[in-house]
């Protein structure tokens, strides 16, 4: 067992100075010292269920997604006795042990008047890029002097994409942009048109676009065009 963990990969976190990924520090990089149990994705939908005065019924309205969060939980141990920890963390002070980490993940850095960006790494499960988002820290065992001898990290990383990144993403799928999709069996005129535009009101001028006899059977495998339209038109 001792020689499969020293073999086992490690949870690696990488710090970079530009919201591109790029001015590593390698000084900065943290590994676990003893890999994480588990590890949990928080997907987060928001929606509008705002009622009309005097109805009954609500009208979920989707709003946005919200940026993907990602939570580790793991040890910082001080008492050397943790099968498989790493060998240079053994020979520092639980609190050196997780100042590294806040150098690492939270600390400002006064280069860039903000902490760092991170990527977390573990194997071909996780190549996460991020920020820290919020960081729960347990003392759990001390010395007879209160000096902490573990202590249990929760750290909480929420998605990060760049508004150049983002804008390029929005782009791509613009109702503002020319669209092409093949039909396929089962497939909609009307659902397509509101998955382009966000909006049923171009269903006819998608129709006349492509010259179609009918909205209500499209024959599968035929090519559908989606022009940009002017939005004040109906």
């Amino acid at each position: 067992m001792s020689d499969n963990n020293r073999h086992l990969q490690k949870l690696v976190i990488r710090s970079f100075a530009n919201k591109d990924f790029t001015g590593e520090d390698t000084d900065r990089l943290f590994t676990t010292p003893i890999n994480p149990d588990t590890f949990t994705k928080n997907f987060k939908v928001e929606l509008d269920s705002r009622r009309g005065h005097g109805n009954n019924g609500t009208d979920v309205r989707f709003k946005s997604t919200v940026p993907e969060e990602m939570k580790l939980e793991f040890v910082l141990d001080g008492t050397g006795t943790m099968e498989g920890y790493v060998d240079q963390y053994k020979k520092m002070t639980v609190h050196d042990q997780l100042q590294k980490f806040l150098d690492c993940a939270y600390d400002f850095d006064g280069d860039i008047h903000r902490p760092r960006f991170l990527i977390v790494f573990w194997g071909s499960e996780i190549n996460f890029r991020c920020v820290l988002s919020n960081l729960d820290i347990n003392y759990t065992l001390f010395n007879p002097n209160g000096t902490p001898l573990r202590v249990k990290i929760t750290a909480t990383f929420l998605n990060y994409k760049a508004r150049e990144e983002r804008l390029a993403e929005e782009r791509r799928s613009s109702p503002d942009l020319t669209h092409y999709r093949k039909v396929k069996q089962g497939d909609r005129l009307d659902l397509l048109t509101f998955s382009i535009y966000n909006d049923p009101k171009y269903l006819m001028q998608v129709a006349k676009a492509n010259q179609l006899s009918t909205i209500r059977k499209v024959k599968p495998g035929t090519e559908l065009y989606f022009p940009p339209f002017d939005k004040n038109k109906t």
